[in-house]
């Protein structure tokens, strides 16, 4: 437990003292590919990452962590990311929260049927620095403009 204040005590810090640390949950089961978005958050000294390696733990943490933004992968080993957002956006407490979507199926056909579906971006796999960066700022942008974050910083 130590641990982790220590750990946004040293994010608090980096972001100038008086930052509110956000998070990210990855759900990724690619060692790889998390390794990649690993290096990308370090770009981001007030973001805390939280990581899942299937569809189902994704959902249990994000309902228990309430994340700012998720970046889901399409295809996991037990559901895949089309019925992780079905039952996030289901959940009033999840519905709200931006999701990326990231795989490797690049065709302009997936690709649509990701936004369609309600993705908030859909990524391609290699996943590009400038790609992911602005997505996950619009993303970050998005999250606070919900109504809940508009209210908790106006009390």
């Amino acid at each position: 437990m130590s641990g982790s204040n220590r750990i946004s005590e040293a994010f608090d810090h980096d972001a100038g003292g008086g930052g509110r640390i956000r998070t990210l949950l990855c759900v990724e089961d690619n060692p790889a590919n998390l390794k990649l978005i690993k290096l990308f958050i370090a770009g981001y000294p007030d973001m805390r990452l939280l990581t899942a390696v299937n569809g189902n733990g994704g959902i249990q943490i994000a309902r228990a962590s309430r994340p700012e933004v998720i970046l889901m992968d399409i295809n996991l080993p037990d559901i895949n990311g089309f019925k992780a957002l079905e039952i996030l956006r289901s959940d009033p407490a999840t519905a709200r929260i931006p999701v990326i979507a990231l795989s490797a199926n690049a065709m302009p056909l997936n690709i649509e049927s990701g936004l369609e579906a309600g993705f908030f971006r859909y990524l391609t796999k290699p996943i590009k620095a400038n790609e992911f960066k602005d997505a996950l700022n619009a993303a970050l942008e998005r999250a606070g403009k919900n109504p809940s974050e508009a209210a908790l910083r106006s009390s």
